[in-house]
């Protein structure tokens, strides 16, 4: 009769063991549809974006050839630069000059 006890124990943990086991795995089922779901909506909206790029016009072409044929404003702005350095350095020399006459008439 124990023999027959310790069957019956035997197989109710198997019992155990294996619905433990459908339990897991249909976790892992519901993770692996969670997560390609996940993976299916992101697939889309990079197409999605691809074709948006693909089919919106670039405005950026035209504003950049509109300022192609209009030079003047480069030429003004690098001619102001060369100006300021011009009298930057009118200035160093006439400073340099002033030092050296001090420098003569002190001797």
């Amino acid at each position: 009769m124990s023999n027959r006890i310790d069957e019956i124990l035997s197989a109710a943990k198997l019992n155990e063991l294996l619905h433990k086991k459908e339990e897991e795995d249909k976790k892992k089922n519901c993770v692996l549809w969670i997560l390609a779901i996940i993976g299916a909506v992101a697939a889309v909206a990079g197409i999605a974006y691809a074709v948006y790029r693909y089919v919106t016009p670039d405005y950026l072409e035209d504003f950049e050839e509109d300022f192609e044929d209009d030079d003047e404003f480069e030429d003004e702005f690098f001619d102001d630069d060369a100006e300021k350095k011009e009298e930057k350095k009118v200035e160093k020399t006439e400073k340099a000059e002033k030092v050296e006459k001090e420098d003569s008439t002190e001797e």
